[in-house]
């Protein structure tokens, strides 16, 4: 399984930043997501940024991730701010924010949602 991890642009180089992720610094290929300024967050796999975020949306990931690691670590608390934030999950959006978030400017609603019996 190949995991997402958001990294913040710190340092700009040819082809390449430095950004900094859970690990520290590390040398991000931006390619697939073209320049990127400092201050920036990008969503990594495998050393190459694949998708620019918001900060919110990297805040997000970076809780959802802090909680997948405390669980499998046996450190899962229900009441800590990561198990108490609210991650809207696409099976649970409707059409128009699936939309937005899939950049598609289509209307969705009615893709998949009736069934002919």
């Amino acid at each position: 399984m190949c995991i997402g991890i958001p990294m913040q642009v710190r340092t700009l180089l040819e082809g390449h930043v430095l950004a900094e992720g859970p690990q520290g610094l590390e040398r991000v290929n931006t390619a697939l997501v073209g320049d990127c300024l400092p201050g920036e967050w990008v969503l990594v796999f495998l050393g190459s940024a694949r998708e620019r975020l918001s900060p919110e949306r990297a805040a997000e990931v970076r809780s959802l991730l802090a909680l997948v690691e405390d669980t499998l670590a046996g450190r899962y608390d229900p009441q800590s701010p990561e198990a108490q934030a609210a991650f809207a999950l696409p099976s649970a959006m409707g059409a128009e924010q699936l939309a937005a978030l899939l950049g598609a400017g289509a209307d969705l609603s009615s893709q998949g949602s009736s069934h002919e019996h």
